[in-house]
């Protein structure tokens, strides 16, 4: 006989601490982690201004593009910026 097979779960919505706190301390083995997305953490305080003059239709790609990874259009341009100096 074949053991049924589990479906991944997904993450339910939390509205606590507490319940956040509860599900953590449950098997999280069969998790959808297709669902999550990559986080980064800027660590370093921003110290100094500048502004950029950009083409209309740039800055609309820019902002589109943003908008699809799910983030302020200004902070998109920091991290394409920060990317393009990693070694």
């Amino acid at each position: 006989m074949k053991k049924p097979v589990k479906r991944p779960r997904k993450v339910p919505i939390m509205t606590s601490d507490e319940e956040a706190e509860a599900f953590l301390e449950q098997d999280l083995s069969n998790l959808d982690y297709s669902q999550f997305k990559r986080v980064t953490f800027e660590l370093m305080p921003k110290t100094h201004k500048i502004n950029m003059r950009f083409p209309e239709p740039l800055l609309e790609a820019v902002k589109r593009k943003a908008a699809r990874e799910g983030i302020s259009y200004q902070k998109y341009i920091r991290h394409v910026v920060e990317q393009s100096l990693r070694p």
